[in-house]
């Protein structure tokens, strides 16, 4: 599948690429892929290890006369985001990524497309295979579950790589690259809320807000997109006026994708059907009116149910939950001062559940300063008590420090002027590259991350810019060759 690959250029990266696509790779499932380029390694007489989490590493002597040269480490993540369109049948561990090109866009038909890290890991592979390259010793780093938890990263083996100089290739932006990055936790909410019986006099109304463009949780934070959760919480807050209960909910899938869908299962006195079902359609000229220009697809939609369930929350239960929602941070807390159009905290209600009264939620917290993740995570303890939910904070990963001086970057901005003609814009990213997870583990590797321009990352949407592929490739080349012929004294 996905033969057209293999005629872009540069053929050998997207030849990977095209690898990369035909194997199923959501988190949590990169064993075939590893297995894969195992054997691809052994076919090269490169060598291969993994570390104990299951990290792989793939080696490759230098070029003779270049042993001196510092070592150089490409680092990407083997996993993806897994997001389908909704009335897109697709199952992520079994089926391929079903590819297409659309005016200079490469993009996947209805599911994420896997840029988003594959590109990054398919340069590597081809810098790898490339016996032209003059190169000092080369290190393939690749690690896994980031998009789920960073758990590659944070677990990865210490005294294990031997480079000095790290090129992280998960970077979204072409003509930039990046020197620091957000750290974050995740925000875990449960609880067990009391339900009661639906009554004889109840009607159930099914919910369904979907439509939203969605997006990456760090990157796409800032642009006013609409959060289907955040909007659906509204949207029952607004029906409480006729008596609703919650018996169901399901919004988001993933607590690093801006939710673009969410569904909820109310019951309400039967008299109040038909007001309730008039408020709904006035909501969603509202919330249209509110993101438009932003968002233009939000569609909501009610549905009575044929069938009443057994069960809903209790009223007080019901009422508790939804203005425990409504009150929870989301969104931007605060720019950066330091960083001036940077966000420095934020927060992503990713994933909301209820079923059988069972509630959970899954919020991801950035932020360039770790006090203020502990701080908002604080905050959600704090408002969840009053529920009688149980918080915890899980998978927390610290920020990259920018090193503005660092001769690495200096020698990148350097060729970035000879290839490209303009000076590239060095960024700090709200997002949680791995780097600040490596530089705690590794503290004198020197890093920079860059990449090909990638938009709707962690979407359906999501689409890779071909020219800036090659541009980046042509740099990844010309950095690599520059480390391992400067004199010694001009080294990174």
């Amino acid at each position: 599948m996905n033969e057209h690959l293999a005629q872009l250029s540069p053929q050998p990266l997207w030849c990977h690429f095209r690898t990369l696509c035909n194997t199923p790779r959501p988190s949590g499932h990169e064993a075939e892929l590893v297995a894969i380029l195992e054997r691809w390694a052994e076919q090269h007489g490169l060598a291969h290890d993994r570390d104990d989490y299951g990290n792989l590493r793939l080696s490759k002597p230098a070029t003779p006369g270049h042993e001196g040269a510092p070592g150089v480490i490409l680092q990407g993540h083997l996993d993806m985001v897994a997001q389908a369109n909704a009335d897109h049948p697709h199952d992520f561990t079994r089926d391929p990524v079903d590819t297409y090109v659309d005016d200079g866009w490469l993009r996947a038909r209805h599911t994420t497309l896997g840029a988003d890290n594959g590109l990054g890991v398919a340069a590597a592979l081809a810098i790898l295979e490339d016996d032209t390259l003059v190169h000092g010793p080369l290190e393939a780093l690749f690690t896994l579950e980031e998009e789920s938890s960073m758990g590659g990263a944070l677990q990865l083996g210490e005294n294990w790589l031997q480079g000095s100089v790290l090129l992280n290739l998960d970077s979204e932006d072409r003509g930039e690259v990046f020197i620091g990055c957000a750290g974050g936790a995740d925000i875990v909410v449960e609880a067990q809320l009391p339900t009661a019986k639906s009554g004889v006099d109840e009607v159930a109304l099914e919910l369904a807000l979907t439509g939203l463009v969605g997006g990456h949780s760090g990157i796409d934070i800032h642009r006013g997109r609409g959060n289907a959760n955040r909007l659906l919480v509204r949207v029952l807050r607004a029906l409480e006026a006729y008596d609703i209960r919650l018996v169901s909910y399901r919004g988001g899938t993933l607590r690093n994708a801006i939710p673009r869908e969410a569904f909820a299962t109310v019951v309400l006195p039967a008299d109040e059907v038909a007001a309730a079902e008039n408020r709904v359609q006035a909501l969603e000229q509202q919330l249209r009116a509110e993101l438009a220009g932003v968002d233009e697809g939000l569609s909501l939609a009610a549905a009575r149910v044929a069938e009443r369930p057994a069960q809903a929350l209790n009223a007080h239960a019901s009422s508790m939950l939804l203005a425990a929602l409504n009150a929870a941070p989301y969104g931007v807390e605060r720019m950066s001062s330091a960083v001036p159009g940077v966000v420095e905290t934020s927060n992503n209600l990713g994933v909301v559940s209820l079923d059988e009264g069972r509630f959970h939620l899954c919020a991801l917290v950035r932020s360039l300063r770790d006090s203020a993740v502990e701080d908002l995570a604080d905050r959600f303890r704090g408002l969840f008590d009053l529920i009688g939910a149980r918080t915890r904070v899980e998978n927390a990963y610290p920020g990259w420090t920018p090193a503005p001086d660092s001769a690495l970057l200096a020698r990148f901005e350097r060729l970035h002027r000879q290839l490209v003609g303009r000076e590239p814009a060095v960024k700090v990213i709200h997002a949680g590259l791995e780097c600040g997870i490596l530089a705690g583990k590794y503290p004198n590797l020197e890093m920079i991350s860059f990449g090909p321009s990638i938009r709707g990352a962690h979407s359906p949407d999501e689409r890779v810019e071909l020219d800036s592929v090659v541009e980046f490739w042509d740099l990844l080349r010309a950095l690599i060759e520059d480390l391992a012929t400067a004199p010694a004294a001009d080294r990174a």
